[in-house]
């Protein structure tokens, strides 16, 4: 079953590189609060369709006043406030260099899941992490990766809270199904931003979308849907801090769609993808062969 979740986790990954391509257009297409809140809310719906369909209604109604309370908090800080910054910082900055700030999630994850999570890191945890830093530092320009604007802020503190938010879920899984946990990841977050959209006056704004905005949302939504289920599903199998460094993988899809696209990139770039890749690979290898030699159950197995 532990493989199902290292593949649910490279299916986020890949979603993820695609999904923040896409979303650097559809920024400067609608307004990043009223977009991000009109995705979530469609988010939330599915999922509930999904509990529906899973069966799994039965179970959102034995929850207790804790799980709901954990869930309100998972909205809060991971469904909220994360996505307004992450979004306005998004429509500040480049789709490449917000993919790079968003995967470094694994950094933030590895510091704190040793404390939260008692998930500690082995030897070949650090190699396949330095790959994933090296590589990122040569594919995204180490001479820019000081130049900290406030879209660049926006998104470092959005990863952050997306990293707390992570811990929270990751405890909350052992009790409460994934499907429920993201569901109330997004459907509290939409409360929250619907809320934010009343106190910022910007509810007017909804009568005012056009039908090329309605078709953004409507991609991205169905983008995100896939990021979050493919997510928390994965997260019961395997480790969070296993989890995060395969979903740094996300930054080099999108660096590659970009190249697709027609960007130029130099050699050092180019190599700098190339070692994220590897470095993912190398990860996943290293793990699954040394759990075999230590007569251990590999995480990915």
């Amino acid at each position: 079953m532990k493989s199902k979740g290292l593949y649910l986790v490279l299916a986020t990954a890949v979603i993820s590189g695609v999904s923040i391509f896409i979303n650097q257009y559809s920024v400067k297409v609608v307004n990043p609060y009223i977009f991000t809140g009109l995705k979530n809310i469609m988010v939330a719906v599915l999922l509930f369709g999904l509990i529906i369909i899973l069966s799994q209604w039965k179970n959102l109604k034995k929850l207790n006043k804790k799980n709901w309370l954990t869930l309100v908090l998972i909205g809060l800080i991971g469904g909220s406030i994360p996505f307004l910054m992450f979004f306005k910082g998004l429509e500040m900055t480049s789709g490449p260099e917000a993919s790079y700030i968003h995967k470094f999630l694994f950094v933030f994850i590895a510091l704190l899941a040793p404390i939260f999570l008692k998930e500690y890191w082995r030897w070949h945890y650090i190699i396949g992490v330095a790959a994933l830093v090296i590589g990122s530092i040569l594919l995204f320009d180490i001479n820019g990766l000081f130049q900290w604007q406030t879209g660049s802020l926006l998104i470092v503190g959005a990863t952050f809270l997306w990293a707390v938010e992570n811990m929270i879920s990751k405890k909350a899984i052992a009790k409460i199904s994934p499907q429920i946990v993201a569901w109330g990841r997004m459907f509290f977050g939409s409360i929250f931003i619907v809320a934010f959209w009343a106190y910022t006056e910007q509810l007017g704004s909804l009568a005012t979308l056009e039908l090329n905005q309605i078709y953004w949302v409507l991609l991205t939504a169905v983008l995100l849907f896939g990021y979050v289920t493919t997510w928390y599903t994965g997260l019961k199998y395997i480790p969070l801090t296993y989890a995060a460094a395969i979903l740094a993988l996300g930054a080099p899809i999108t660096a590659l769609l970009q190249l697709i696209q027609g960007k130029a990139f130099d050699t050092a770039q180019l190599a700098g993808m190339g070692i994220m890749f590897a470095g993912v690979i190398l990860f996943i290898y290293l793990d699954r062969k040394i759990c075999s030699r230590s007569k251990t159950q590999p995480v990915t197995q």
